[in-house]
């Protein structure tokens, strides 16, 4: 089984951007890091990250054709993109919300997720931890029946 871990805006930059808050692991060394734990779990795994509204909705509707689930850290899309709280809605696969930082800990806009309705589950506050948690969680929904 594969499945897509789809990552939004500015996270390319971690690492570098307010490593207080986000951690000061590189997305490449979280992705290495999720592909050895979904091998040893059995899946294959699928890393995209993108700035863009548009290139993420499109990624959600090609991985309903090849991907049992999705991990999305939306960015701070999560807050306010219908467009891909309707496209994670469209798709027939489970979705797992990821922040690296606790959301409901910080700044007010950040505490409303308009994804989190229509995602399985969400998971943050655990840093790097967050995706591991959520590669777990969705290994739980393929067992699901």
């Amino acid at each position: 089984m594969k499945i897509l871990v789809l990552n939004g805006p500015n996270l390319n930059l971690l690492g570098e951007r307010e490593p207080a808050v986000y951690g000061d692991n590189s997305l490449e060394t979280i992705n290495a890091e999720l592909a050895k734990k979904a091998a040893d779990m059995g899946y294959d795994i699928e890393f995209f990250q993108s700035n863009g509204e548009g290139t993420i909705i499109d990624s959600l509707h090609t991985a309903r054709l090849d991907c049992a689930g999705v991990i999305l850290n939306a960015g701070a899309y999560t807050h306010y993109s219908y467009a891909i709280r309707d496209a994670i809605a469209a798709i027939k696969i489970p979705v797992i919300e990821v922040h690296l930082s606790n959301v409901d800990s910080r700044e007010e806009f950040r505490k409303t997720s308009v994804i989190a309705p229509v995602c399985k589950g969400s998971i943050s506050g655990f840093g790097k931890y967050s995706y591991v948690l959520a590669l777990s969680a969705l290994d739980y929904c393929f067992g699901e029946k």
